[in-house]
């Protein structure tokens, strides 16, 4: 993708109110509840504020309620109690100025097979009352690599640039918040990594982003904070980084000069377990806890020191928001 095509797409879509109210949540959701007729409870009151101008991963295993949030707020499905807020206007009784608000990529490739790029994006534009624009719908289809298929039929596009379409009849209409369900499965990791850098400069244009996704890296590697749901609830709600200093454990590993068959009674107070034949110890611990200056591996190293165990090397790793996702879902299921 040209550097120049995102310039001027985030250009088209900067907001001229960005520096108002700036710390207000653009999105709003108070006891949000969804029961649905078969009786099953999709979301147990859902209680989230996203900040404007932020890039939000709401995390989740299949049926957690993940796409039942998004589709509520988005007016396609009535919640059963609660209140959904887009900035400032309520989900059901002021349906168009909120919906107005809103892109959405969904999860489902439902194009009009025998439509052509350029038809498909700038009618989804007239959907939401928008006069044409042939200039905008221009920077959408160049910022995401579509220009030169805009007069061919979705039915010949590969999967990769049918996923791309639906990125620009979302943005069509030149939202302020863009939901994003999905976006990449089944896209390769080129494709994935073009499209991570069309988000990014969405965001740095003002435009509020909201995604799920099943690719922990995704949100490692995008969001600005992290929102886990699981059985229809919020479990965290975090800041990327602060998540992982607070729930990211640590592993230090020794490779030791001579292996051990036990560990040492002398070092039972430490969490060490021993691997690769008794050839490895590895101390295991809460970064946090641990404390800036180490003191943790500094008394361990000093207790080997005295019980006569010498290493040769040693190495660290830092657990990941994928190891840190699958402990909380399993903590709170």
């Amino acid at each position: 993708m040209e550097p120049s095509s995102l310039n001027d797409l985030a250009a088209s879509l900067a907001d001229p109110d960005a520096s108002r109210a700036a710390a207000e949540p653009v999105i709003r959701i108070t006891g949000l509840d969804k029961t649905y007729a078969g009786g099953f409870r999709a979301l147990k009151a859902v209680d989230l504020s996203i900040r404007r101008g932020e890039i939000f991963a709401l995390l989740g295993p299949n049926g957690a309620g993940k796409t039942t949030l998004i589709s509520v707020v988005c007016g396609l499905v009535n919640p059963t109690a609660g209140e959904v807020r887009v900035d400032g206007f309520d989900s059901v009784r002021d349906y168009r100025q909120a919906r107005a608000l809103i892109g959405l990529v969904p999860q489902e490739l439902t194009n009009e097979a025998f439509e052509t790029v350029w038809n498909t994006v700038s009618f989804s534009r007239g959907l939401f009352g928008k006069s044409p624009d042939p200039g905008h719908i221009e920077r959408v289809l160049k910022s995401l690599t579509l220009w030169d298929k805009r007069d061919n039929r979705l039915i010949t596009l590969s999967g990769g640039m049918k996923r791309r379409v639906l990125i620009a009849k979302a943005l069509s209409h030149e939202p302020r918040i863009l939901f994003l369900d999905e976006p990449t499965a089944g896209v390769d990791v080129e494709l994935r990594r073009e499209m991570w850098n069309v988000v990014r400069q969405l965001r740095d244009s003002g435009v509020t982003i909201i995604l799920t996704t099943h690719y922990i890296e995704e949100a490692e590697e995008m969001a600005d904070r992290i929102g886990v749901i699981n059985g229809g609830q919020i479990v965290l709600v975090e800041e990327k980084a602060a998540l992982m200093r607070k729930l990211g454990s640590k592993q230090l590993t020794l490779h030791l000069h001579s292996p051990l068959a036990a560990v040492p009674a002398r070092l039972s107070g430490y969490d060490l377990q021993l691997a690769n034949e008794g050839s490895e110890l590895i101390y295991s611990y809460d970064g946090a806890s641990d404390g800036e200056e180490g003191s943790g591996i500094t008394a361990l190293l000093g207790d080997l020191d005295a019980a006569g165990i010498a290493f040769k090397d040693l190495h660290t790793r830092q657990s990941s928001l994928e190891d840190i996702f699958v402990d909380l879902v399993k903590e709170r299921s």
